[in-house]
């Protein structure tokens, strides 16, 4: 009776040890697989920004074009494409691709109604927080054309005030600090779909490229402004621009 008894107490703490050791062997183990945070822009209050909710700035006629949802931007003259409304805190996210090796555009947030008063073509606002859109050739044509090195910038989604608007970049830096580097090199080349989730909330941006948070920055002043689209020499085109504002 007592040999049972001691087999039985040791058979318990047998299984007993087995899944201590499996758990403290599972959590000790990365996750495998785990999902991205991709924000698509649905769900309760986001909206979809069309023709109707942009208005020209500096553009040609036909600089800025849109069919069946999708917005083609030709490139030229260089400038600007706003939103009809004002955003102060919102989630905002966009689907973008070059069309052309070493094409250059972006999105600018908060931009001020003083900054589009009057604007030239081939003139950019002088205000603004630019998320930039960057193609991976651009780096090799500015250093051919320039002699000097790209290495102020990147092609994968930095972060930085325009002008007279102020940001706190988020590390890491550009070499001068002014730009907010992406922590990772996430973006696609031309030709291919980018998607962009831009969070801004209290003068704090932060940007997800293709599903994973990259770059940022706070204290950005002004706070509240004009969503912009930019026309910089290279065509580009737009897709599934949707909002959501907050609090």
């Amino acid at each position: 009776m007592r040999r049972n008894l001691f087999l039985r107490g040791l058979s318990f703490v047998s299984i007993l040890l087995l899944v201590v050791f499996y758990f403290r062997f599972s959590l000790a183990q990365p996750p495998q697989n785990q999902p991205k945070a991709f924000m698509d822009g649905s769900g309760p209050g986001w909206r979809t920004l069309g023709e109707q909710d942009f208005a020209g700035v500096n553009g040609y006629d036909d600089t800025w074009s849109w069919k069946d949802g999708l917005l083609t931007c030709t490139g030229k003259p260089i400038g600007v494409m706003r939103s009809r409304q004002m955003f102060t805190n919102f989630e905002y996210v966009v689907e973008w691709r070059h069309l052309r090796s070493a094409g250059n555009s972006g999105t600018f947030v908060w931009v001020p109604e003083e900054a589009l008063k009057d604007l030239k073509p081939d003139v950019l606002p002088k205000w603004g927080i630019e998320v930039q859109m960057l193609d991976h050739g651009y780096k090799e044509q500015y250093e051919k054309s320039s002699g000097k090195k790209g290495d102020w910038f990147t092609t994968n989604g930095d972060i930085f005030a325009v002008g007279n608007s102020k940001l706190k970049p988020f590390p890491p830096l550009s070499p001068n600090g002014s730009r907010s580097f992406p922590r990772k090199n996430l973006s696609k080349g031309f030709g291919e779909w980018n998607h962009y989730y831009v969070r801004a909330i209290n003068g704090e941006v932060r940007l997800w490229v293709n599903g994973e948070e990259v770059s940022g920055g706070n204290g950005a002043e002004p706070r509240t402004g004009y969503l912009c689209l930019e026309s910089e020499g290279s065509p580009i085109e737009f897709k599934n621009i949707r909002i959501r504002e907050l609090p």
